[in-house]
């Protein structure tokens, strides 16, 4: 009975973090793409103040503490709730490796995931930080959106429940390439983070073409140069434009081979898997992909208006949680489990 109420605490807690870290993220893709990443440009506090209202209300102080800048309160406001936001993540995370440290007596609580995720909030935190001070650095700022999705996959991974069945031999088969699904999956994320981050998402406003060919003319080398000088503002990107469409256009590419890699994953399970929970989880991969490849054609056919910008960086999100529950159905517990060993 004890280890039933650590169990439901447990994912209760895991729930709240999955959900609020999923609201991290698709907020932190509005605040960027609204042009609100800079609205308050010190951390942690904005213009001195630990709300916008207070900056706002303060406005003498203000200049004569950052002079040069003007509290903007719509675009101060997002920056903060999306502090706000990760700072209760951050508290729900740290409660959740609590549990898991209290109870690590207890075989069916997963004890290492919970544990890594506390430094890996702190890193968010430091990205998070250093997105601010850096002023949009591009690589600071996809590496703290890959760092969000990966919390977001981790909790994905802790809240879904595996089946406690012994795997079929075709669905051990299927375990390896699930896997190479989600690596390919993180490199098209580290894809769509570096268009945001550069403001490339305009590059090519035609669909399927770009630039009106198949095959524009483009900078890749300047494109994919991670490193920047510090001290410039990259609010609204500074690269030239064939750089952009090089990002936009190897974004496309990549779009592409995903669908392909996730769609044939999906459709094996959906042949081989033997559990109807199993097929049930491939059916969501499929939709999510499906619905993901939806908005990202619909937001270049309708001149990428802000909501469904972020409603994309959403759908990429679920598709990423949809992938990880996938993988959690392939690798069923033993039977054995709970008088086992314990396991993620």
């Amino acid at each position: 009975m004890v280890t039933n109420i650590y169990v439901r605490w447990f994912r209760r807690v895991a729930i709240a973090a999955a959900v609020l870290v999923f609201a991290v993220v698709v907020l932190g893709a509005y605040v960027r793409l609204s042009d609100a990443g800079l609205g308050c440009p010190d951390w942690p506090t904005c213009y001195g103040h630990w709300t916008a209202g207070g900056a706002e209300a303060n406005t003498e102080a203000v200049a004569k503490a950052f002079p040069g800048h003007t509290v903007r309160y719509t675009k101060a406001i997002r920056e903060m709730l999306h502090r706000y936001f990760a700072t209760g993540l951050g508290v729900l995370i740290v409660a959740l490796a609590t549990l898991a440290i209290v109870n690590r007596r207890q075989r069916n609580l997963p004890l290492a995931l919970p544990i890594v995720l506390v430094p890996l909030v702190s890193l968010q935190g430091a990205f998070g930080a250093l997105t601010v001070t850096w002023k949009l650095q591009p690589i600071t700022v996809t590496l703290h959106l890959l760092g969000g999705m990966a919390t977001l996959a981790i909790l994905a991974w802790l809240v879904a429940k595996p089946e406690v069945r012994t795997p079929t031999v075709p669905e051990r088969k299927l375990l390896p390439w699930a896997l190479v699904g989600l690596a390919v999956l993180a490199a098209q994320l580290a894809l769509g983070g570096w268009v945001s981050a550069n403001y490339a998402a305009v590059a090519c406003p035609d669909f399927p073409t770009c630039q009106n060919s198949w095959l524009p003319s483009m900078d890749l080398r300047d494109g994919f140069r991670l490193w920047h000088p510090l001290g410039v503002d990259y609010t609204g990107g500074i690269l030239d434009h064939p750089a952009r469409v090089a990002i936009h256009f190897m974004h496309r590419c990549g779009a592409l081979v995903t669908a392909l890699v996730l769609a044939t994953i999906a459709f094996a399970t959906l042949v081989q898997g033997k559990s109807s929970r199993l097929r049930f989880a491939a059916i969501g991969v499929l939709g999510a992909l499906g619905l993901q490849l939806v908005l990202g054609i619909t937001l270049v056919m309708t001149g990428f208006p802000l909501v469904l910008a972020a409603l994309h960086d959403a759908g990429a999100a679920l598709l990423l949680v949809s992938v990880v529950v996938l993988i959690r159905k392939l690798r069923p517990l033993s039977p054995t489990y709970f008088v086992g060993e314990r396991r993620f």
